[in-house]
């Protein structure tokens, strides 16, 4: 197994389980304590864990964003929900952009009965699934490749996005607060989903119900930049209350 693979495997442990022991990493991967300690640090540089007495701890407060094959694994069900419950939001023939998170690809995968849409994506997993589509115009925004999340960033992609005037953006966060308003891991993401907003006129947040109460390092919008929120489980009374404060329909099953 080459260090890399390991390394995330580690990274995809820690995020289940909140930390890890080093003895019980040597034996599973079957490599000395000596070498999952030089793994674990560099994950540590990386932002993603914090060393503990014989092992590591994840970083809650890291704006790095994690790796897609990781970020993929999480609340797969929930994601599948919300795709199923946009694809009815979603018309022949329409203009939508969609983000480079893992609930987009369940998106992309649930309009593939749609006929004649156009999507914008700075996701190459949604331009991966979307590739044999026929009767589509897919358009990707092209820009710098970032390594690990799938997407295409910087300036180049916001340029692209700003081109075009679309009927509805689809996009997700790492968090939204009822103070601090929808939030991501970074600038770099955050001013992308924001351009995303900028180019839609009508925008929805799909957000699983683990987001509800968190709120990330970099601000996207306040809740008065939706206009709707597609999640897995009803909200509680104080979200929906929020919501039809601020004008935004709630989607849930």
């Amino acid at each position: 197994m080459l260090a890399a693979e390991r390394r995330n495997l580690i990274l995809q442990e820690v995020h289940e389980k909140k930390k890890v022991v080093v003895n019980e990493l040597s034996r599973q991967f079957n490599v000395s304590e000596e070498t999952i300690r030089r793994d674990l640090e560099r994950l540590e540089d990386e932002g993603h864990v914090t060393e503990s007495y014989g092992g590591a701890v994840i970083n809650e407060k890291s704006g790095i964003d994690l790796p897609f094959n990781i970020r993929w694994k999480a609340n797969p069900e929930g994601k599948q929900k919300i795709a199923e419950l946009v694809s009815r939001e979603v018309e022949d023939g329409d203009h939508i952009v969609l983000d480079a998170s893992t609930t987009a690809v369940f998106i992309a995968k649930n309009l593939k009965q749609k006929r004649h849409l156009t999507v914008i994506t700075n996701s190459i997993e949604n331009l991966l699934e979307l590739w044999d589509v026929s009767g589509w115009d897919v358009i990707a925004t092209g820009g710098l490749l970032k390594a690990g999340s799938m997407s295409m960033l910087g300036i180049r992609a916001a340029e692209c996005i700003r081109s075009y005037n679309a009927d509805k953006v689809f996009f997700s966060c790492k968090g939204i607060d009822l103070e601090k308003g929808v939030t991501d891991g970074n600038d770099e993401i955050g001013g992308i989903k924001q351009n995303m907003i900028s180019a839609a006129a009508k925008v929805y947040l799909a957000v699983d119900s683990t987001k509800f109460g968190k709120a990330a390092f970099s601000r996207i919008c306040g809740l008065s930049g939706l206009d709707v929120v597609v999640t897995d489980k009803k909200p509680d009374r104080k979200w929906l209350d929020a919501f039809e404060k601020a004008g935004i329909q709630c989607i849930y099953e």
